[in-house]
Formats: C-alpha cells, structure tokens, sequence
C-alpha cells in the first residue's frame, strides 16, 4: 500500500501547464506549501500543509479526473514525505548559479529572434551575448549576463511565464558554460560586446533554427520564391522546410460536427488543398492532402492539439503520399477557395496557431459590427469587436473567450455570405484590439 504523504506527484504536465494551473487545482483542500515544477519529466511536487489535506485531494481526484486545459493529469502520494531544498533542484537541471542561462521556451508560435529575446531578458541586466538554436527537446537559447546576479534575477522573475499571451513559455536553467562562443552577429546569435562580427560565414546561407535552406532556400518566382520571401530571416521555430509529405491524417475529430469543408476552411489557412476524404470506417479520421510539403509542415506543427468542437485534434503526417479520387473524396484542387493562389508570402507570414481573434475580410462597404456580432455569435461569447477600412475596403477583428471558440467560428463561417458578400476568415496574431 502506498504510504500516506504530504506531498503529492502530479504527472503528464504538460509544458503548457503553469504554477498557477496546479495551484487552483490543489488550494481548494488547503494551503499548497511548497511546489517544484519538474518540467524536464512533464511531472510536479506540491507540498499540502499536512497529510489529511493531501489525503482529501486524492480521493477526490480518484473519483474525479482532474484535467487541466484539455490535458488529463494524474495524481498520487510522492515518496518524499517533506520537500527539501534538495529535492526541489532534483531536475536534472542546471542549479550551480551562473551568469549563464539555458533558456527552453515551448510552445512557440511566433518568432524567436535575438532582438525579442534581448527585449525579455534586458530589464535584468547587461546581456553580452545570446545564442539560439533547435534541439529535438524544442527552441532552446543560451543567454549571458554581465554578472552573476543578473542572471538569478532573470531566472527567478521569468521562469514558467510566457512572452506572448498564451504562448511561448520560458524554463529557465543555468548553463554549465563558462563563455558563450558567438561567430555571427545575426537573428540567431548576437555578441553585444562585439559589434563587427559578420552577419554570416561568407559564401554560405545562414544555418540555425530559422534557416529557409534546403529544398526551400530558392529566391526568386514560384512557391519556393514565396516562402523565402515571406520568411527572410528563417522560418519559424520549428518548421524545418524539408518535409516532403503532403498528406495528413486528423484523427480525434467530432464525427457528428465535422464535414469535409470545415476541415478546408481550417487546414487551407496553411496552403493550398487538393483532396480531403473523411474516413468511414473511423468516422473520427480523416486525410488531407496539401499541394507541398512546407504547407503540411506548416499545418502539421500549428493545429497539433488545437481544440475543435470540444475535441483536441491529433495531427500528423500520413503514411498514403496522396489521397486517390473517389465517391468519398472531395477535390478542392481547382477551389477559389484556396488561399494560396494569389499573395502566397503574405498568407505564409499570417500562418500560427489558433488563436482568440479573428480576422475578416472581403466585407462589404456597410457592414456594421452588429451585423458581424450577429453572424458570428453563436459560437461563444464574443468579447470585443474592431471594423475598419483598408485600401478601401471592409476588414474586422473579432474577440472571443477563448481559441476553440474562434476557431469553431473560422470554419463555420469562413467563406459564408453576410451582406452579399463571401466572407474569408483566418487567425489574427494581434492579442487585444
């Protein structure tokens, strides 16, 4: 029998899961004492005031599965009976302090440069140098202070918070570097002291986390042409540009809600779609074939786990190369639709994950937000509306609650008439209008 205990061990916490999250779970059988988030391991240690606490918590979590956005986690007695200061540097971490940083920074939506990154980690102190790069673990940057103390001040006033709203979380560790080697001035790496460094090895494209080489490093006319333009210093953290598999298999979605157009009015955010067939036999699965690699790539890293319909969404590469025509499978090759056709850089550039806020366009001139509000408001609470002119024509934000909301409303209402007019919706970067 497991032995009673205080501390309780919490695991498959995901690295979208903050403190705060675990807190609001635990303080309502009492006061939480200590709590060492062990991120390397998607686990955590909290500590209860005393084992009758902890004790009412686990059997309500035994009858209750405690879930915490969307991620079910599991509960039970630690064997530690007291959480020391030793057992909260037990990581496997870097605890030595150092003026040195190992920075992993998760679910990462938006670009990483040296720039943002020296924007978040300046406040505390001077930075001489920053280092990034990709990892099989994630997007991961070494950050070197001019003093020791600048370096504990970063790491205990950012670690577990987010540079962006809902994204890009930062877990803060020290370095067993003594210097940091920087041979480039560029958005990957920046030697602050050192100012006349070269942006790049003469004679060779820059390489790192956001390099657009491979089959994808080709300036000029076409989609290779497009990408490079919409991504001039490297992709996006995470994207690699030499994914050459163009179909996908969704799988977990809500048989009774979806239909082959909401899944193009989603993945076509991402690129152009050929073919999309929903699965009969696993009425939850369902293909969908891209006209490249680079725009599966893309759908496959920003729709992995969103949430749809009340189900989070598995996304991944299929093992069919393509989806064969057929009664059950619908062809959206020669689709207006697609948003692909036409400015392909600048849909490129707009490409993220889910989000709260919508974007419309192709509004006609006399919409007023009302009607928008109208259109839209069926699929959650919508927090604040902006409508405004463009090159002379009708755009609008909308504000939901929450990302399943927007994107319930994205692919139900992208491509619909209001006012006359086809409407086209995508995702919006923008975090408060």
């Amino acid at each position: 029998m497991t032995e009673l205990s205080k501390v309780i061990h919490v695991r498959n916490v995901g690295h979208e899961i903050s403190e705060n999250d675990l807190l609001q779970l635990f303080q309502p059988f009492g006061v939480i004492t200590k709590l060492v988030m062990l991120r390397a391991k998607n686990q955590a240690l909290l500590q209860m005031q005393d084992v009758s606490t902890a004790v009412n918590a686990l059997q309500f979590y035994s009858n209750v599965q405690p879930n915490i956005r969307g991620r079910n986690v599991y509960v039970q007695f630690s064997s530690h009976q007291e959480l020391t200061t030793m057992d909260q540097n037990s990581q496997g971490r870097g605890d030595e302090p150092n003026r040195i940083l190992l920075v992993s920074i998760h679910h990462v939506l938006y670009p990483m440069t040296v720039d943002v990154l020296h924007q978040v980690f300046s406040p505390h102190g001077i930075v001489e140098k920053i280092v990034t790069f990709q990892k099989s673990a994630g997007f991961q940057v070494l950050i070197q202070y001019q003093l020791l103390q600048s370096a504990d001040s970063a790491r205990n006033s950012l670690q577990g918070r987010n540079i962006y709203d809902g994204c890009c979380q930062l877990d803060i560790q020290f370095s067993n570097l003594d210097e940091l080697q920087v041979n480039y001035n560029n958005e990957r790496s920046r030697d602050f002291t050192n100012p006349n460094l070269p942006s790049e090895q003469k004679g060779k494209s820059p390489q790192g986390y956001g390099d657009a080489g491979g089959m994808y490093s080709l300036q000029g006319f076409g989609p290779r042409g497009a990408i490079a333009a919409a991504f001039p210093g490297g992709l996006p953290p995470g994207i690699s540009g030499t994914n050459d598999r163009c179909t996908i298999l969704v799988s977990n979605l809500n048989p009774d809600r979806i239909d082959e157009d909401k899944l193009f009015n989603l993945f076509s955010i991402y690129g152009n779609i050929a073919r999309i067939k929903l699965l009969r036999n696993k009425p939850d699965h369902a293909l969908v074939q891209m006209d490249d690699g680079f725009q599966a790539e893309l759908a496959v890293h920003f729709l992995k786990g969103a949430m749809l319909f009340g189900h989070r969404l598995e996304v991944n590469y299929s093992k069919h190369p393509n989806i064969t025509t057929g009664p059950e499978t619908h062809d959206y090759s020669n689709s207006n639709l697609n948003r692909f056709n036409r400015n392909a850089a600048k849909n490129y550039r707009y490409c993220c994950s889910p989000t709260k806020m919508i974007h419309l366009s192709t509004l006609p001139q006399d919409v007023t937000e009302e009607e928008i509000v109208d259109h839209l408001e069926e699929h959650g609470p919508i927090v604040n509306t902006k409508l405004f002119e463009k090159n002379g024509k009708k755009q609008a934000l909308v504000l939901f609650q929450n990302e399943e909301q927007a994107t319930e409303a994205l692919v139900c209402k992208h491509a619909t008439s209001l006012g006359g007019s086809t409407i086209r919706i995508s995702f919006s970067q923008l975090h408060s209008i």
